[in-house]
């Protein structure tokens, strides 16, 4: 029956939860929270209502959707929630241009190009979701044109030929408002891959790819059930330079965002990265962003309106998260966090959050929450 909740139909998948719910009592909460959960309305194994099944059973009491320029799936979460009695907060996430800022020209928390930057939209309230799905669908136009030209240049590249509208489309939710994320080109390149040849890794040493001594396990391991996964995540981390075309016209300026935000009553974060050295998530490589020029990070995006900042606890050093927190309260901006969730070998808790020191980012998840419903 789990499968079903990934299932092409809203209807049955929500039916689906509704019966699995009945039949199974909840797992003793941990008291767990994660606010940054990805579903296959942008990229991820799960639907939302997978994700909330996911959630539940791992003991979180509450759990946030956080697409990629997409709240496609945020009424489904919603709905689901109420069915599995998870609490939930609806966002979503996109790059913008810091262009037009003193940030022009850094390496800031996008490890593919300069100037560009992620950030998270928290705590939208309900009647305004379609206001957000307005705003980002002629950017999602402008993206697949540049999606495009990236499967033309891997067609370029490697002898394995992709076809954008036959094999990347159908594995994102486009037609129901999904965005089609460079994760989805390296999915299919992925699949194709395996299907082509036994002997993964030599084929992408003979492109140039580097492949680290436990991606290089995973890999070469027959038993391996989610081996496409692992795939992304060297190419994420190797291959995309390769392919990757700078994306402009799909990022909006960071001030229309925060325009955009503010007129919702929503809650604007920067997601912070820090300098990466070995990725927990497997899919960077080691380098540098904001680190080294942090405190300007924060003069430019408190002085453009931003109300928080989120990271991962589980990413970063205590030495990285303590200096971040102190900025945070130095800027008077709510610290928000969230385990970035898009594969199947990543956890929906984070045991990081057990630390006395981040339980404040338990309680900025219920403070987001309330906002959300219009209760502060």
């Amino acid at each position: 029956m789990e499968a079903l909740l990934n299932d092409q139909s809203k209807a049955v998948r929500l039916k689906t939860l509704e019966k699995l719910v009945a039949a199974h009592p909840a797992p003793k909460s941990g008291g767990h929270v994660n606010n940054h959960i990805h579903t296959f309305y942008s990229f991820s194994p799960y639907s939302p209502t997978m994700a909330i099944w996911m959630a539940r059973q791992n003991g979180l009491t509450t759990a946030g959707i956080m697409d990629h320029d997409s709240v496609a799936g945020c009424r489904e979460f919603i709905e689901a929630g109420k069915i599995a009695g998870i609490a939930t907060t609806i966002g979503v996430e996109c790059r913008v241009s810091f262009a037009d800022t003193t940030l022009r020209g850094r390496r800031i928390n996008n490890p593919d190009q300069d100037s560009i930057a992620y950030v998270t939209i928290h705590a939208i309230p309900h009647k305004n979701i379609d206001k957000v799905a307005a705003f980002f669908a002629p950017y999602t136009e402008k993206r697949n044109e540049r999606n495009r030209k990236m499967v033309a240049k891997i067609n370029a590249l490697t002898p394995i030929q992709i076809d954008f509208d036959r094999d990347v489309v159908p594995l994102s939710k486009l037609d129901e408002g999904g965005s089609v994320t460079e994760r989805h080109i390296l999915f299919a390149l992925a699949n194709k891959m395996l299907a082509y040849t036994d002997d993964i890794c030599g084929f992408l040493e003979s492109l140039g790819v580097q492949i680290s001594d436990k991606a290089r396990a995973q890999l070469s391991d027959p038993d391996n059930a989610i081996r496409a996964y692992d795939l992304l995540g060297v190419l994420k981390s190797s291959f995309i330079e390769m392919i990757y075309i700078d994306a402009k016209e799909e990022c909006p300026d960071v001030r229309e965002i925060v325009k955009l935000s503010h007129e919702i009553g929503a809650i604007l974060g920067y997601a912070y990265l820090g300098d990466v050295g070995d990725s927990v998530t497997g899919d960077k490589k080691t380098q540098k962003f904001e680190d080294d020029y942090l405190p300007t990070l924060f003069e430019v995006i408190s002085a453009l309106g931003f109300d928080a900042v989120t990271y991962m606890p589980s990413r970063n050093t205590m030495e990285q998260l303590v200096r971040l927190k102190e900025f945070c309260t130095q800027y008077g901006l709510m610290e928000i966090s969230g385990e970035d969730i898009n594969s199947p070998r990543q956890s929906f808790i984070c045991e990081a959050l057990q630390n006395p020191m981040f339980a404040n980012l338990i309680e900025s998840t219920w403070a987001l929450i309330r906002h959300e419903n219009g209760e502060e």
